[in-house]
């Protein structure tokens, strides 16, 4: 592996990641074609134009492809799914070297790609830019791997951690960069998620608002267990406008059977899962039917309870805060994380990879939990 290639596959991450927000429920995935130092074609893998990122830098390439080196971000595709295998085009091109940055773990891939290229003749070489692209297919990979969602729990909070005054109050404790940036990780993503109370005190309506195009519209989830959302709540009158599911209990269901027509009326889908008292909804199960649905990336935004469940769940595999320079104070004013009491600090939730950036006065965190 060279330089010139650890450059390419860089400019191949970069086409992959123009597919933010188009690729959905697929990978991101960006393609070069390089002959002779120069590049003859690239590609972005958007959904909705069906055609993968090899085949699209592929036909633009034309002859230049033969003999020339693919660059590719993610492992070439060697099924038949909605298009041909991508591992094809490039041997029909006459590609003579593909290099590629990771594997793709899903199991009609994992490793068949690499196979299929190696077998034709082709050099193959993976591992240029590797952490520059299990970051950017972070959801995907996981969703892959695990066969659950990637849940990021983001909050926005004030120097003393305060969410919200002790009446909910939270509009608006940071400043318009970091809500721009708020509104890159919904596009990002491809379902939010909060609790009932989020609805009942700010009435959201929860959608992606941002100006980058995002083709697969974000299903808005809604933790409900005794189903007291409001039947005129925002994002159940805008139902239509993209999916809503709200998840309750049975019991909840079966006493507020009215109500819940109502809801389903308005174009929202009630979804029964396990409930206690003691522990809530079942969120391994809301994730299992997320995951069902073919949601890879979600985001938990929905008060201190509702991220307290999934950080008490163990269901948490990242954490964006935006914090400003503010001091909210009061004793009743809300933390960003509620739920049971700790003992001790070496209970606390411990983030590794840590990173931080400047949103003018805000500071934006992010982490990754240390599994235990």
């Amino acid at each position: 592996m060279s330089d010139r290639d650890l450059h390419f596959a860089g400019i191949a991450l970069e086409a992959a990641a123009e597919g933010i927000g188009l690729a959905s429920p697929n990978p991101l995935v960006g393609t070069l074609i390089v002959r002779n130092g120069e590049i003859v074609g690239r590609g972005t893998h958007r959904y909705n134009e069906l055609k993968h990122a090899e085949v699209v830098a592929l036909e633009q390439a034309r002859d230049l492809a033969r003999g020339a080196t693919a660059y590719v971000n993610l492992e070439p595709c060697s099924h038949f799914g909605r298009t041909p295998p991508c591992v094809d085009a490039l041997v029909e091109a006459g590609i003579e070297r593909v290099v590629v940055s990771i594997g793709d773990p899903a199991p009609y891939v994992n490793g068949r790609g690499f196979e299929r290229l190696r077998a034709a003749g082709i050099e193959v070489v993976v591992g240029a830019g590797r952490e520059a692209a299990e970051l950017l297919n972070e959801r995907y990979l996981h969703f892959m791997r695990s066969g659950l969602p990637f849940v990021t729990v983001k909050f926005a909070a004030t120097l003393d951690g305060r969410v919200a005054t002790s009446s909910g109050r939270s509009k608006w404790i940071t400043g318009d960069a970091s809500r721009e940036a708020s509104q890159r990780l919904r596009l990002a993503n491809d379902a939010i998620v909060v609790g009932v109370g989020t609805i009942v005190a700010d009435d959201p309506l929860l959608s992606y608002r941002g100006s980058d195009p995002k083709s697969r519209p974000l299903l808005r989830a809604v933790l409900d267990p005794h189903l007291r959302i409001p039947a005129n709540a925002r994002v159940v009158s805008s139902a239509t406008d993209g999916p809503v599911v709200v998840y309750t209990s049975g019991t909840a269901r079966a006493e507020r059977i009215g109500h819940a027509g109502e809801l389903s009326k308005a174009g929202v889908e009630i979804v029964e899962v396990p409930f206690d008292t003691e522990r809530g909804l079942a969120l391994d199960s809301v994730c299992m039917d997320l995951a069902a649905r073919k949601i890879h990336g979600l985001i938990v935004e929905g008060g201190p309870e509702t991220t307290a469940g999934f950080v008490q769940a163990g269901l948490v595999d990242k954490v964006v805060a935006y914090i400003a320079p503010k001091l909210l104070g009061g004793r009743s004013s809300l933390g960003a994380v509620g739920g049971a009491e700790r003992g001790s600090v070496d209970e606390a939730m411990v983030l590794e990879r840590v990173t931080t950036r400047r949103l003018d006065a805000d500071i934006e965190v992010t982490g990754y939990p240390v599994k235990r």
